[in-house]
């Protein structure tokens, strides 16, 4: 896998979305945390079809900024770009835009594992 693999996709913003069905704030608003799940499910997507069979990427790092809000009904497109390919670490520049401009952008971080391995540690804890 190379870096400046790119991919985008587009949301309308429902009651579901809001900071207030969140719980995240009291406002029906598009959620900060609805914001990055659509980054880092971009993401994800972004570069699936360039794994092995019985891998997948889980998400480690995110800095990012949620600088305009979003009403209900609104559509949002997130973009991102894959920036850096470190082994199985890779990095990508991310932004979100509704109708009327850019809403957050940052950098988003993800690790390819073997989805097996990685479930059965996790299962493990429960030992």
């Amino acid at each position: 896998m190379e870096a400046g693999i790119k991919f985008e996709q587009e949301m309308t913003v429902g009651e579901k979305d809001t900071a207030k069905a969140y719980t995240s704030g009291t406002l029906e608003v598009f959620a900060t945390p609805a914001m990055i799940a659509l980054m880092e499910n971009t993401c994800m997507n972004a570069v699936a079809s360039q794994l092995e069979d019985g891998c997948t990427t889980v998400g480690t790092a995110l800095d990012v900024k949620h600088v305009s809000a979003t009403p209900v009904g609104m559509r949002v497109r997130c973009e991102c770009e894959l920036t850096a390919v470190d082994g199985r670490a890779l990095t990508f520049r991310v932004a979100a835009y509704d109708e009327a401009g850019l809403i957050g952008e940052g950098t988003h971080g993800r690790f390819i594992v073997k989805t097996d391995k990685f479930m059965a540690k996790a299962e493990s804890k429960r030992a």
